[in-house]
């Protein structure tokens, strides 16, 4: 069985880790894949992935985005293009099935940052085709990805019916791999076969206090302040 981490954060966004240690992390802790989803900004990704390219990582890196929705954030796994921020949810998912990219739920339901809800949840899976979801983010070891989990994994099992996940959602490299997706195989490939045909199992250890506060104002300036501005001037250079 192969372990992936889905959702990691490095310091080209919110994060506090170089590529560089996270992939160190990742080699250490036995990983078979990881996805870079830094918010609303991919070339992390694509640095990540260089980096593994160049040193033969045996850590398969897989493209990826944590992009805002006006329902809350949605993780674009195997993407090689940007999202635009604040689109509809339902445009979002569908456009990244059109990019032939992997739609999951990050830390659902979570009324401790921006999650996508019950609500918004039951619309997609009644809208069908391209607009459903194909995971869920069922293990997170922070307090935020924690609060709703039960209710989150009831609603999985009565009504959505996707691919369970999990991830550390980590901003510094020594939480890599705290949670993790488990799947048959040990390839990427394996892994996307894995979650759309719902093989996976989600894993994992809750974070201590001590490593919730790690860096936290730090953190918290950076997705807070620097980083909105970051990504506004960009969007204002884009023709």
């Amino acid at each position: 069985m192969g372990r992936a981490d889905l959702q990691l954060h490095s310091d080209l966004g919110d994060g506090l880790a170089p590529p560089e240690a996270i992939l160190d992390a990742a080699e250490r802790d036995g990983l078979d894949v990881i996805a870079l989803t830094d918010h609303d900004d991919i070339r992390g990704a694509f640095v990540l992935r260089d980096l593994a390219a160049r040193r033969a990582s045996p850590v398969a890196i897989v493209t990826g985005v944590e992009v805002t929705t006006r329902s809350g954030h949605l993780l674009a796994l195997w993407v090689e293009d940007e999202l635009p921020m604040f689109a509809p949810l339902m445009d979002t998912v569908a456009r990244v099935h059109a990019m032939g990219g992997i739609a999951i739920i990050p830390h659902p339901l979570s009324y401790l940052t921006f999650s996508i809800g019950e609500r918004a949840l039951r619309q997609l899976h009644d809208a069908g085709g391209a607009c459903r979801v194909d995971g869920i983010e069922l293990r997170n070891p922070s307090y935020a990805g924690r609060v709703r989990r039960h209710r989150a994994t009831w609603l999985n099992a009565t009504v959505l019916h996707v691919a369970e996940t999990g991830s550390s959602d980590a901003h510094h490299a020594q939480l890599v791999g705290t949670a993790w997706t488990e799947f048959p195989g040990a390839s990427a490939a394996d892994l996307r076969r894995a979650i759309l045909d719902r093989t996976t199992r989600p894993h994992g250890r809750h974070w201590t206090l001590r490593e919730h506060l790690d860096g936290v104002a730090r953190q918290q300036w950076r997705s807070m302040v620097r980083d909105p501005m970051k990504r506004a001037r960009r969007g204002a250079r884009r023709p």
